[in-house]
């Protein structure tokens, strides 16, 4: 026998429930399920009604879906009790739908989906905050590295012209250190010029060529260096 009975929940839904009653006579009790019942059928039906509007009004659209065997079990226990003095022995109760109103299933698909975007939209976000933090941790390491670099290049540079001057100084008598960076600063000066003249890549440069701009050269760079220490 197929029920479907209406109902409502514990949070105001309605829903149809359909119910699949699977019964029979016993044996040593034919006579009570012939004549004790005018309509068994009926009798069936208004038990298995009894049973679901009593126990789904005592949960949520969300509990009833989850409770399908609960309320299977009720059905059955209730049903063999009452219908086994007419006769008859209840086999299976089986609940095999609960649909609440169209409108209800849309609102429940539009709020899940709305979860699911939610959810997709917080895992994007957290993507795109890990790669900006991996990418501020990669700009932040490779400008540690750049000066690092920058900082052993400098101390190659000062070492190399600490050798030099101690060098000379050493190999040509009289020379004070101040004499040797001024050669080396003039040397540097020629390497440039020297470079600047054999690579066709360079732009063009107007540079004050004679031996006063060489020592003027010198007196900026001082210059620069002392105002650099304050």
């Amino acid at each position: 026998m197929e029920v479907q009975c209406e109902t409502k929940t514990k949070d105001n839904v309605f829903v149809d429930i359909g119910v699949s009653i699977q019964y029979q006579v016993v044996q040593d009790k034919v006579y009570e399920a012939c004549y004790k019942l005018s309509d068994s059928n009926e009798q069936i039906r208004a038990y298995v009604f009894d049973v679901i509007r009593s126990t789904v009004p005592r949960m949520t659209l969300d509990e009833t879906f989850e409770s399908k065997e609960e309320l299977s079990t009720a059905v059955k226990s209730q049903l063999s009790a009452a219908m086994n003095d007419y006769g008859f022995v209840i086999n299976t109760a089986l609940i095999t739908d609960i649909s609440p109103d169209a409108r209800v299933k849309a609102a429940m698909n539009e709020i899940n989906s709305s979860k699911r975007l939610r959810e997709a939209a917080a895992e994007r976000a957290e993507g795109d905050k890990v790669l900006l933090v991996k990418a501020a941790e990669a700009r932040a390491e490779s400008q540690y590295l750049s000066g690092v670099g920058v900082a052993k290049q400098r101390k190659a540079i000062v070492d190399g012209l600490r050798e030099s001057v101690n060098y000379f100084s050493s190999q040509v008598a009289g020379t004070t250190p101040r004499e040797v960076i001024n050669l080396l600063m003039v040397t540097q000066y020629f390497d440039m010029l020297d470079d600047v003249g054999t690579h066709s890549s360079h732009t063009t440069m107007f540079l004050p060529h004679s031996p006063d701009s060489v020592m003027d050269l010198q007196s900026q760079l001082l210059a620069g260096l002392k105002q650099s220490k304050k």
